[in-house]
């Protein structure tokens, strides 16, 4: 009877929601189901709990027209009754200080996503936890930190949880083992090293996808008690995980990974950029695995085709920054077709890797650092006809690259190789041409013969043996942003075409054959970050257009030249410029007095280098003069580099006093110029300073008691100047030889000789003595050892009259005062008598034992 009432109230039910979906799809076109009041007034509320919503939300509003909520940009409503079930607000670009309460009104949401948004660093609000219908939240990127709410552990219902790109942290992950629901995690980039993630993760039983990358977890310990308890979900076929991603952490061993595969389930494996050093051992055994991703860990062994066999479902295989050792035989069939295959720095040389020609479907293929030689197969270049992109780069590869390639490639790079030849053909679907450091050879007309748009992102040529004119024909690359023609052998003027590539951010010509000026048209190229056109042979002035790239240059490097003329005052417009180097050019006039413009020089702090160079990735090194000589900066080391260099010209008057508020300026050199006057007295000011070089000037003066407050000091040139005075006393300026002071008459003091009236001092220390010894010819080393024997002949003056003084003084207190004497010896009677006592006791004791 019971069962009978329950079937009979579950069908009129049914049919009462069947009745009302039929009135829903007959009703009359005018009339429209609306949101609740409620609802609306609820999102209301939460729209104006935002600092800042933008125009992405102006369809949500109080007027006529807005009125129906369920119209409203990100919401989603019920068909049937009208509630509001999801809110999709991802990339927004929302700006509040919080998640707002006023959320807690919608009782029938299921759905929300506020992912990529600001929500000022603050706490996931504890208040989530109570919206328990949820069955969707997504909060990816939405820069919330603090610890995570374990109030989370609420949401009973929710199938899919996504914390990553967040700044947040866990102790205790005690509350997803309420989540029983729970099928997809990612917690990426979280900190949960203070847990045990995976004795609460083996409780999931429907969780199908693990993300915890870049989320500080470690080797665990799996006890005994956790395996008993779990054992037969871990061996048997209610493990359902599909997705697994634990890469970018610390994990050393693949035990406690072992716990969580199983061979029938798994489709993606992702564990890059940890520290283990072997494969899971069950890993040849799963059969449904598409995606494996093992890079840059410590993996060690041998791989062979029975590693490979079982793996038929295989697309994607990274196998990368490993130290594996592959042997395959030459003439294996894999079982699989890749789309992508990266073996970079694995150690496959140095044969080519002939079982790759069976992967007719692959689209991106990395063989980069792996000491390959000879030349490439002749089937390689037809290997796919999917192939997107190719990476051969830093091998010993030789040969020559067919002058048609394939047209769908998008990416080459085969630089660091010995490849010869000419440059083959651009197509216009190519976006990055990396082909430095080989033996190119001829023109380079031909990549510029198209009248069709290109693609073209990236061209690296730099380091060939390349010639003739650069092309005058860029105007079709118009997405153009790093070029980089730098040591070769072109000639001629730099093409006016150059500045319709309005994209364009780093242009290097260094160390050419380049002649003629400056093309007007480049104060088009308003991103320029990076100029480097070093080392040629160009001529006339600084423009003073150059001030149009004031917005993001950073690196101006015009050294080795032949520009004339002063230096434009718009230069002073580059706020945020790193390193601005004119050095051995021909300029005159005087240094403009307003370098204090030069922001990012004034900051004494170091710099992240986030916001410098957008695409320092495609930057490999810029060369500068450092310490006196061409040095190359790479990448990272490039972004800290602070730097002015204005040697070897013909510059006069004084060094301008701003230079003293340039207190993060690393490196100063003023060297090889005509600069008069004094050196500035307050350039102590400059604490971050490395290197500083005046020389082969004609300043005067003395040097500045402020310049032994320069504790960063490595390289310190002051040689052939007019300075006189007495070098001031400091551990740093000392420790500088002669050479960084010669060539000033009258200039004394350590490490040069003595200022005339001096006293000298004993000085223990090396330094002292080699301080003391560099006096030149008979007479001076006469006058130095009658210096030293006056100093001998001062101290046993000292001690002789200072033992007259107290001898007598003891004494002759004796002597005078009677009652003193007679105290002083019956003291030491008393002393006398004692110790004659404690003697004899002491041998009787003994004498007795």
């Amino acid at each position: 009877m019971f069962d009978r009432k329950v079937i009979s109230s579950k069908f009129l039910v049914f049919i009462l929601l069947l009745c009302i979906e039929c009135c829903h799809v007959f009703s009359s076109g005018d009339e429209v189901i609306e949101c609740m009041e409620s609802e609306r007034e609820a999102l209301l509320g939460f729209k104006k709990d935002l600092i800042n919503s933008g125009d992405i939300l102006s369809s949500w509003g109080i007027e006529d027209d807005k009125r129906d909520c369920c119209k409203w940009e990100g919401v989603e409503c019920s068909n049937i009754t009208a509630h509001v079930i999801r809110l999709r607000l991802d990339f927004f670009r929302l700006v509040g200080n919080n998640i707002s309460s006023f959320l807690l009104e919608l009782h029938y949401l299921e759905y929300l996503d506020l992912s990529y948004n600001d929500f000022g660093g603050n706490k996931i609000p504890q208040f989530v936890g109570s919206m328990k219908q949820l069955q969707h939240l997504n909060l990816i990127s939405s820069n919330f930190s603090g610890v995570i709410p374990p109030q989370l552990g609420n949401l009973t219902n929710v199938r899919t949880l996504d914390l990553s790109l967040n700044n947040l942290r866990s102790e205790n992950l005690d509350w997803l083992s309420h989540l029983s629901l729970l099928s997809r995690l990612d917690l990426s980039d979280s900190n949960l090293s203070d847990t045990n993630w995976l004795q609460h993760i083996l409780k999931l039983h429907s969780l199908e996808e693990l993300l915890l990358s870049n989320s500080n977890i470690q080797d665990v310990l799996v006890t005994s008690s956790v395996v008993d308890d779990d054992y037969l979900f871990v061996n048997s076929s209610s493990l359902s995980l599909s997705v697994i991603n634990l890469s970018e952490n610390n994990l050393t061993s693949s035990h406690a990974i072992d716990y969580i595969f199983r061979p029938n389930h798994l489709r993606e494996l992702y564990l890059g950029g940890n520290k283990l050093k072997r494969l899971p051992a069950s890993l040849g055994e799963f059969s449904k695995l598409e995606t494996l991703n093992v890079s840059f860990n410590s993996l060690q062994g041998t791989i062979t085709e029975s590693n490979l066999t079982r793996l038929r479902r295989l697309k994607w295989l990274d196998l990368s920054s490993n130290s594996l050792t592959f042997h395959i035989s030459p003439g294996w069939t894999p079982p699989f077709q890749l789309d992508y295959l990266s073996l970079a720095s694995s150690n496959t040389g140095p044969h080519f890797p002939t079982w790759i020609r069976t992967q007719s479907n692959v689209n991106s293929l990395d063989l980069s650092g792996n000491n390959i030689s000879g030349e490439v197969p002749k089937w390689f270049w037809s290997l796919s006809p999917s192939l997107r992109t190719l990476n051969l780069s830093h091998n010993q590869i030789s040969g020559t690259i067919p002058h048609f390639i394939s047209s769908k490639l998008t990416s080459i790079d085969v630089s660091f190789n010995n490849f010869s030849g000419h440059i083959p053909l651009l197509h216009p679907n190519i976006e990055t041409f990396q082909l430095s450091q080989n033996m190119f050879s001829g023109s380079i007309s031909s990549i510029c013969t198209t009248t069709t748009t290109l693609e073209l992102f990236s061209l690296d040529l730099s380091n060939n043996q390349l010639t003739g004119e650069i092309p005058n024909s860029w105007e079709y690359m118009y997405q153009l942003t790093f070029l980089n023609l730098g040591y070769n052998y072109f000639s001629g003027e730099i093409p006016r075409t150059l500045g319709s590539v309005s994209s364009l951010k780093v242009m290097r010509l260094r160390n050419n054959n380049l002649w003629g000026e400056l093309p007007s048209t480049l104060k088009n190229c308003q991103q320029l970050e990076l100029i480097d056109i070093g080392g040629n042979m160009l001529t006339g002035n600084i423009p003073s257009w150059i001030s149009a790239f004031s917005q993001d240059m950073a690196y101006l490097i015009l050294n080795e030249n032949r520009f004339y003329g002063s230096i434009p005052p718009e230069i002073c417009n580059l706020t945020r410029i790193h390193v601005l180097d004119l050095s051995r050019n021909n300029l005159s006039g005087q240094i403009p007095r307003c370098f204090n413009s030069f922001t990012e020089l004034l900051d004494k702090g170091t710099t992240n280098g986030q916001d410098l160079l957008s695409y320092y990735y495609y930057v490999e090194s810029a060369s500068v003069q450092w310490k006196g000589r061409e040095s190359v900066y790479r990448k990272r080391t490039l972004r800290l580099l602070k730097l002015i260099d204005l040697s070897s010209n013909k510059l006069v008057g004084n060094i301008p006093e701003i230079f003293s508020s340039l207190k993060g300026l690393i490196s100063l050199n003023l060297s090889r110029n005509s600069l008069t006057g004094n050196i500035n007295p307050d350039i102590g000011q400059m604490e971050r300073l490395e290197v500083l070089d005046l020389s082969r000037n004609q300043l005067s003066g003395t040097v500045p008691i402020s310049m032994a407050q320069l504790h960063s000091l490595a390289v310190l040139d002051l040689s052939n100047n007019n300075l006189s005075g007495k070098i001031p006393s400091s551990t740093q300026l000392q420790s500088f030889n002669e050479s960084s002071y010669a060539g000033n008459p009258k200039l004394c003091g350590p490490p040069l000789a003595s200022c005339p009236g001096d006293k000298l001092i004993p000085d223990t220390t090396g330094q002292g003595r080699r301080n003391n010894k560099e006096i030149n010819d008979d007479e001076d080393e006469g006058g130095f050892i009658l210096k030293r024997l006056s100093f001998w002949k001062e101290v046993g003056i000292s001690i002789v009259f200072g033992f007259i003084v107290g001898f007598w003084g003891f004494v002759g207190s004796l002597l005078i005062k009677r009652s003193w004497r007679v105290a002083y010896f019956n003291f030491w009677d008393r002393v006398g008598d004692w110790f004659y006592a404690t003697t004899i006791v002491f041998f009787r004791k003994l004498r007795r034992t």
